[in-house]
This record gives C-alpha cells, sequence and structure tokens, in this order.
C-alpha cells in the first residue's frame, strides 16, 4: 500500500512538471522569460515566427531566436530592421521607438511572416 501511494505522488509530480513544460512551449516567451524587462521574445522554428503577431509599447526590444535545425532572417518589409542569417541559437534584437505596425519576413523563406506592432 504505502509503494503504490509513493509511486502516484511521484507520477502525479512527473505530470505536474510535463504540463507546465507544455503550457510554457505553447504560448511562447514573455518578456520576463527573455531575460530582460523591456524585452519580448519571438521564437523562430518549424518555420514559424512565435508569436506571429506581438504588441508592444515604444522603446520595447524584440529579441528574435533561431530555434530552427536550419538558417532564418528578419527581415522588416519597410527596410527599417534586417538581421543577418541566424544559425540554429543565434538570435538577432531590435528596439522599436517609434509606433506602427512593422511587418517582417524571413528572407530565406518568405513565407514566413510576423508582425509587430507598436504603441
Amino acid at each position: 500500500m504505502k509503494r503504490t501511494c509513493w509511486f502516484l505522488g511521484i507520477a502525479a509530480i512527473v505530470i505536474l512538471f510535463v504540463m507546465i513544460a507544455g503550457r510554457e512551449r505553447s504560448f511562447g516567451l514573455s518578456a520576463t522569460e527573455s531575460g530582460s524587462p523591456g524585452e519580448t521574445a519571438v521564437k523562430i522554428d518549424n518555420f514559424v515566427f512565435s508569436p506571429l503577431t506581438i504588441t508592444i509599447a515604444a522603446g520595447t526590444t524584440v529579441r528574435w531566436t533561431n530555434h530552427d535545425d536550419i538558417p532564418h532572417t528578419v527581415v522588416s518589409e519597410d527596410k527599417s530592421f534586417k538581421s543577418k542569417v541566424l544559425d540554429t541559437d543565434e538570435s538577432y534584437v531590435f528596439t522599436f521607438s517609434k509606433p506602427g505596425t512593422y511587418t517582417y519576413f524571413c528572407s530565406i523563406h518568405p513565407k514566413m511572416t510576423g508582425k509587430i506592432m507598436v504603441q
């Protein structure tokens, strides 16, 4: 009986950790998870920018990190920012000082798109 209770307790803890880890992955990174206050993270993985659209305050820095196994870029349609080619686990940062809507894409894979709305 004690062995069964112990096993169920361990199983419950493992399930809790799996649920928490899955929740963080599904919602992407928040500003505090990106490492710095005033910084928002965008993940590049599986040919997708995640989140696809974000709304930030002027003066916020966005950090794109490539978690894919192949290179990607981050290029705004109005050419206001452009990264170098990002290999796996490399990042690009840009600080948005002016309000507006900034659409961007990967120049290697143009169907990959995202949007930053600066207030």
